[in-house]
């Protein structure tokens, strides 16, 4: 009995051996790659997808670098909507060969087809390194800023190579096509709340209606803020610019007026956003306020964009009496399907002028010197038709109180904001 199981267990793994054999035999190349690739094309286009991969993947164990082989499997990847294989195998054949136009394009659309817009836009930043100004990629950059909800610029671009290209019917007929679904105008408004631990002060009330306008130059807004703070009402009007210099290169200008005291009388901002390689984005500037005295501070960030994520630091100095003060936010921003649908998280540091309520000492002095800590959260969303979006945050602040040294506030700033846009 023990010796016929033996038996059986032995016939069992020489027929696994063997069979474990013909499968490696199986897997080594031996064939003419051109005419194997030729046969595996024509199953592919006669709905025989999966013997057509399994031949182009068995060419590439003996000839890895045979780059339009390469190239067709991960197009019939993309075309099975199995765009993360796709992008593996576009990925290596672009490495491998970067001056390949067709594959730049063949994998710009793999990400469009994946929904993935913001993926699209890295790939076709490296593509016009190869290929500067080419019209097929210039219509792809348009295309994927326009499924990022970025329409906007994505009719700037489109204009851009209707510019270059005259005589190209495609360009012309999507520069209509958007210019009929856009929305130059917006109007937004926005509310938000204070909440203090023990109610050691009064919740704090916040607002800002605006309109905005794009223009071939840039975006311009005019804001009304309004705020309601130790029981008196605050009025400032501001006016914000980011007008375009070139490729890659953009500004940021603002101004701020107000009579109320718990407003500086007049703020200013100027700023330059460079776009640099690998997806970073950098900038340099400064604000102005003017209190009872005027106070300068100098500003600037780093940002860096992977897939549908952009991470950002921004970093205030302050120089004046009792010493320079210094803060920093850094946030992380994940996009769903475009610009406008997307969650952030942050922390953030000492006290930042542009977002924190400037506070003052028992003389009347704004300060800038305190030891802070904070921690925000958003979600923002659009309708299905872009036209309508809404915004939702909620910040916890652990701050030093400026009477107090040493002593902190604990409070939560809940807000909402509404846009719409409309021609």
């Amino acid at each position: 009995m023990i010796e016929k199981k033996i038996s059986s267990l032995t016939i069992l793994i020489v027929i696994l051996l063997f069979t474990n054999q013909l499968h490696s035999q199986k897997k080594v190349y031996n064939g003419n790659p051109d005419t194997t690739f030729k046969t595996a094309r024509e199953m592919a286009f006669n709905g025989k997808r999966k013997q057509a991969q399994d031949s182009l993947k068995l060419i590439l164990t003996k000839y890895p670098t045979y780059l339009d082989v390469r190239s067709f499997l991960a197009s019939t990847y993309s075309w099975d909507s199995n765009y993360k294989q796709a992008r593996i195998e576009f990925a290596k054949v672009l490495n491998k060969d970067p001056k390949r136009k067709t594959d730049w394009i063949a994998a710009v659309n793999n990400e469009l087809w994946a929904e993935k817009p913001f993926k699209a836009s890295e790939l076709i930043k490296k593509g016009l390194i190869y290929f500067a100004n080419d019209v097929d990629l210039l219509q792809l950059k348009a295309k994927s800023e326009f499924n990022s909800g970025n329409k906007e610029q994505a009719f700037i671009t489109i204009s851009e190579v209707v510019k270059l290209y005259p005589e190209n019917k495609k360009a012309e007929e999507y520069k209509n096509s958007i210019n009929n679904l856009l929305s130059f105008n917006s109007i937004g408004i926005s509310y938000a709340i204070d909440i203090y631990s023990k109610n050691e002060r009064d919740a704090m009330h916040y607002s800002t209606l605006q309109y905005s306008r794009q223009t071939k130059y840039g975006s311009i807004t005019g804001k009304i803020n309004y705020s309601n703070r130790f029981r008196t009402d605050n009025y400032q009007y501001e006016i914000d610019l980011y007008p375009r210099i070139t490729n890659g290169l953009y500004a940021y200008v603002s101004a701020g007026f107000s009579n109320s005291p718990l407003y500086p009388s007049f703020r200013y901002g100027a700023e330059l956003y460079k776009s640099l390689p690998k997806s970073f984005e950098v900038s340099l500037g400064l604000r102005g306020l003017k209190y009872s005295t005027n106070t300068t501070i100098y500003t600037g960030s780093i940002g860096w964009y992977t897939g549908n994520s952009y991470w950002v630091f921004r970093s205030y100095i302050t120089p004046g009496g009792p010493g320079t003060s210094k803060s920093g936010v850094l946030q992380y921003r994940k996009y769903r399907n475009d610009a406008e649908n997307y969650f952030i998280i942050g922390f953030g540091f000492g006290v930042t002028p542009e977002i924190e309520r400037f506070v003052e000492n028992v003389d009347q002095q704004t300060i800038f010197q305190l030891d802070s800590q904070k921690i925000n959260l958003g979600y923002f969303f659009s309708s299905k038709n872009k036209k309508n979006a809404w915004g939702f945050s909620a910040d916890f602040y652990r701050e030093e109180k400026p009477f107090s040294p040493g002593d902190f506030f604990l409070y939560t700033a809940l807000g909402v904001t509404y846009n719409v846009k409309f021609k």
